[in-house]
């Protein structure tokens, strides 16, 4: 008998990361064809005019440019530039857009490091926070606020540990602010990631998704993503899974065992 078994989840893929040998609009095409919505980082780097003439569903975008969540002028930038975001998110009819405690350069580095969060910092980033809630509902849209992990990828980055997240998002707790939780960034700076997922559920708008160590598709490291796959099945998560991962080969192979993983 054939299987029956599915995906209950929306699942999606970086195109910054899979296909690379091929121009983005390509890239976009062919992750569309074999059944994936699409994320994308800094829109600014896009012709965005062609993502949207390209028939690909994006499932969220990097939200803002610049700015940071715990300072005056950081704040101010962050609204700002998150403001700018959002024409193109309406689009390209993304309706996730995706938020750190500090803008990235381009190697992931914070531009605004931040190795100690004071309790004036953490007040200042509710109140920054806030305000991009204020700013979602305004526009229809809803901000993401992504995990990250210090130790190997982005040191320095404030309010990085999912722990860090959940508090704010959680103490928030607006429909226009979500967590985008990162499960690869979640293993290396915390685990124990099925009670994380099981915490974190109420206020998840989005999970992404890569194995540990190298940030590679699920099956190449320590991460058992089919059993996490089945926890938020029976927590009842029906939202977007992203896989934010470098193809350990063929592209196609892992976008397969991404699918695969997230099948139950």
């Amino acid at each position: 008998m054939a299987s029956t078994s599915s995906s209950p989840f929306a699942l999606a893929a970086c195109a910054e990361m899979v296909f690379r040998k091929l121009p983005v609009l390509d890239r976009l095409k062919r992750l569309t064809e074999l059944g994936f919505q699409v994320e994308i980082w800094d829109w600014t780097r896009h012709d965005i005019a062609g993502l949207a003439k390209s028939g690909a569903i994006f499932s969220s975008m990097t939200g803002y440019l610049t700015g940071t969540l715990a300072d005056n002028d950081g704040a101010d930038e962050l609204l700002r530039t998150a403001r700018q975001s959002i024409p193109i998110a309406k689009q390209l009819n993304c309706p996730r857009l995706n938020l750190h405690g500090t803008g990235l350069d381009g190697q992931g580095l914070p531009l605004v490091k931040s190795d100690v969060m004071t309790g004036p910092m953490w007040l200042k980033a509710l109140d920054t926070l806030k305000r991009i809630a204020d700013l979602g509902e305004e526009e229809g849209v809803i901000f993401v606020l992504e995990n990250l992990n210090v130790a190997v990828d982005h040191p320095g980055v404030p309010f990085a540990r999912a722990d860090d997240t959940i508090a704010l998002v959680s103490a928030i707790d607006r429909p226009a602010l979500k967590l985008n939780l990162d499960l690869y960034h979640a293993q290396i700076g915390e685990g124990n990631l099925i009670e994380l997922c099981r915490r974190a559920l109420p206020y998840i708008g989005e999970i992404q998704i890569a194995d540990v160590p190298g940030r590679m598709e699920p099956g190449t490291g320590e991460i058992n993503y089919p059993a996490i796959a089945r926890a938020l099945d029976a927590m009842g998560y029906r939202g977007m899974v992203s896989m934010e991962a470098f193809p350990s080969g063929d592209d196609e192979l892992a976008l397969a065992r991404f699918r695969e993983a997230f099948t139950v």
